[in-house]
């Protein structure tokens, strides 16, 4: 079996739902993403573009990774696929761009990921369906597997803050110190490497470059943290502690040892484990503590040879518990800040973290790196890199 390297790893920054992004089609977004992967070499080399994007319906339905390439400077010869994988369908994308790499199908493959949540919000193509008749995804067979039994990440992120006795003040302590390490991390220029500069638009509508993640507080307070008002009258979360709303697009240039030749470039990484699994779809965010624990052992690793790791913030509850569960250390994860203040652009965010994470090793000298996602349906990627 072959090897598969990273090249490049690149993202928007995150806009704030109908904030900077808001003028941008999801498709034009994604390409501009793919443009900056191709850079200044030769288009025909790259071979498939797979996408991740979880609403798939309106401006982002009809196959949007296709319909990326077509709006980027690829050729037409470059086809396209989309991967829904809920949260981690970008990172699902990047594991299916290795396997292909490393297998020798292809040379140069680009995994990706768009969600533009200003203009395809979520829950809308549930909505859209229910509105129209055209029924609920739960078929009789799930219903009588799991009678009555409702499916929701935010109760399911209750449920694990309950499970590991994670208090509301911790919680609030967590959310607010994710917005300190990306207001640092900001001011000291660490997202430089990962970002893609676009134009948005100001507040005026006037236009403005975007190189800043939207939803950092740089004047955050704990004390404002902990007045935001509960998700639920009788839970433990906030807004504050929860992931934002976001628009972006990300990518990741993925090749074998001919791909590097043809390119004529050196890695700045190299995957080296990869794993998914299922586990409780109702307590549903839970799952990214097995499957660490399951690439580490496929691995031959412990949590204590990760120099960084990358556990998507989608509620405080994951990554506390991902922490508690595995003895890992605070100081090593989400060194940057994570979704609760920089986004959660959902199909977007798998690659996206990997930018953050690939350049996050390089530029502090260290080996190796492991990213984790909770995803609807009680799923969850883990891939471990090394830094090259």
């Amino acid at each position: 079996m072959g090897e598969a390297y990273i090249v490049k790893a690149r993202r928007t920054a995150g806009g704030r739902k109908g904030g900077r992004l808001r003028d941008w089609h999801p498709a034009d977004l994604a390409a501009q993403v793919l443009n900056d992967l191709v850079g200044d070499h030769d288009p025909a080399l790259f071979e498939d573009v797979i996408m991740g994007c979880v609403n798939q319906f309106a401006q982002q339905s009809t196959n949007i990774g296709r319909n990326a390439v077509l709006a980027s400077k690829l050729p037409e010869s470059v086809p396209g696929t989309s991967i829904d994988r809920q949260c981690g369908s970008s990172q699902q994308a990047l594991h299916f761009a290795a396997a292909t790499v490393m297998s020798g199908q292809m040379d140069v493959v680009i995994a990706a990921g768009v969600e533009s949540m200003t203009r395809v919000p979520m829950q809308l193509p549930f909505k859209a369906a229910m509105d129209v008749g055209a029924g609920n995804y739960r078929s009789p067979a799930i219903e009588a597997r799991y009678p009555g039994i409702m499916f929701s990440q935010f109760m399911g992120a209750e449920m694990i803050a309950t499970k590991y006795d994670l208090s509301k003040d911790a919680l609030d302590a967590f959310g607010y110190e994710s917005q300190l390490r990306a207001a640092a991390a900001t001011k000291s220029g660490a997202f430089g490497h990962e970002i893609v500069e676009v134009e948005g638009r100001d507040g005026d509508n006037n236009p403005t470059a975007h190189v800043v993640d939207e939803g950092i507080r740089f004047e955050a307070t704990l004390e404002a943290t902990q007045a935001v008002k509960l998700l639920s009258p009788d839970g433990r979360l906030t807004a504050a502690s929860s992931s934002q709303i976001c628009d972006g697009a990300s990518g990741v240039l993925i090749v074998n040892a001919r791909g590097l030749k043809a390119l004529g470039v050196e890695p700045i990484a190299r995957i080296h484990q990869m794993t998914v699994v299922g586990e409780d779809p109702v307590i549903m965010l839970e799952a990214p503590i097995g499957a660490t624990r399951r690439a580490l052992a496929k691995a031959g690793m412990t949590i204590d040879d990760i120099d960084l790791y990358e556990v998507n913030e989608a509620f405080a509850s994951v990554p506390m518990a991902w922490l508690q569960q595995l003895g890992a250390d605070p100081a090593r994860l989400n060194v940057n800040g994570g979704a609760i203040a920089l986004g959660h652009p959902l199909g977007a965010s798998g690659t996206k973290l990997m930018a953050t994470l690939v350049h996050g090793l390089r530029t502090r000298g260290k080996r190796y790196g492991l990213q984790t996602m909770c995803e609807g349906g009680g799923l969850a990627n883990v891939t471990i890199v090394e830094a090259l």
